[in-house]
């Protein structure tokens, strides 16, 4: 028996290993597609960030919470978001600002933020007192994010400074959708290696679905994210890195948590997510507006990724312990 599991481990470890090579290889692609993309148009990439990137990187949870969802495991499918909301601003938000700083413009704090907690207490306010996400509900989040990218493409001003202008380069059409194309199949493929090594690893260990979901499961479709950003930061691409991931968290309420109940009701089966996840998710998301302006004005951090993942390990010690 002992043997059993050490080859599972072994394999479950290997599919991690596979995955992770997939997602940085396929954040790099997307990357470049969506540089190409804000040039090719001449969209902020703030707006590339938040629309492209964001779909693409949340393409994995969409993914995840359908099939959750219908094969009967609501849990993972509400835990999977809202443990990647908290894990990609506390985590991957973390991570990037402790590789570099970054300079945020007024639009962040009047358009991308209030959206993002909008999103979140809609969600909230849908879930919280029946413990449930119905159909209508679904469609109401659908629409309120089909408002938001129409009002993103036609008003969205670029919300970071652009280090690095003058490094990009204009790519043929058909080389941006190739990539566009890779990038989301590498992170999609990436991403199910990922969580079938993570969730196996978690099962053979005896751990719950609900913490399984909030803590390997969104770790796991919150690496797209991580990729993206790191490579985002490495390039001097903050505004897409920034963008990605604000953008992010509101595709994961509105279009995946959305689409996902328009599908199937969802249903919370653990109450823990009611009592402890949620606010956990709507507390960080709220905690970037000051950090935005404390202690230095509109500026992200090493010290402010410290205060992040600090309350990432801290989330994440009190859920399994």
């Amino acid at each position: 028996m002992p043997q059993v599991h050490t080859n599972l481990s072994m394999q479950n470890l290997l599919f991690i290993v596979l995955g992770l090579l997939f997602l940085i290889a396929g954040g790099n692609w997307l990357l470049k597609a969506a540089v190409a993309l804000s040039l090719r148009l001449h969209i902020p990439k703030i707006v590339i960030g938040m629309t492209v990137v964001s779909f693409a990187t949340s393409a994995p949870e969409l993914i995840v919470s359908i099939k959750s969802a219908l094969d009967g495991f609501p849990d993972l499918a509400l835990g999977n978001v809202v443990g990647s909301n908290i894990a990609n601003l506390g985590l991957v938000l973390g991570i990037t600002t402790l590789l570099g700083s970054i300079d945020v413009q007024r639009s962040f704090y009047i358009t991308d933020w209030p959206v993002m907690m909008l999103a979140s207490l809609l969600f909230f306010g849908f879930i919280y007192f029946d413990g449930e996400l119905v159909r209508y509900e679904g469609i109401i989040m659908v629409v309120v994010l089909f408002l938001f990218l129409v009002y993103l493409l036609r008003y969205q001003k670029p919300a970071v400074v652009d280090e690095l202008p003058e490094d990009d380069t204009a790519l043929p059409l058909y080389k941006t959708i190739l990539f566009l194309g890779i990038g989301g199949v590498a992170l999609w493929g990436g991403s199910e290696l990922l969580i079938n090594g993570a969730v196996g690893l978690a099962e053979i260990y005896g751990v719950s679905e609900r913490v399984i979901a909030v803590t390997v499961v969104s770790v796991g479709t919150s690496i797209p994210e991580l990729a993206a950003s790191i490579i985002a930061v490495i390039k001097k691409e903050k505004a897409i890195s920034l963008g990605n991931l604000i953008g992010s968290n509101i595709f994961n309420l509105l279009a995946v948590l959305g689409i996902t109940s328009i599908i199937t009701p969802i249903r919370v089966m653990d109450t823990g997510l009611l009592t402890n996840d949620i606010f956990w998710m709507l507390g960080i998301s709220f905690l970037i507006l000051p950090l935005v302006f404390i202690p230095k004005g509109l500026r992200l951090n090493w010290r402010d990724g410290l205060i992040l993942v600090g309350i990432y390990v801290t989330f994440i010690y009190l859920t399994v312990r």
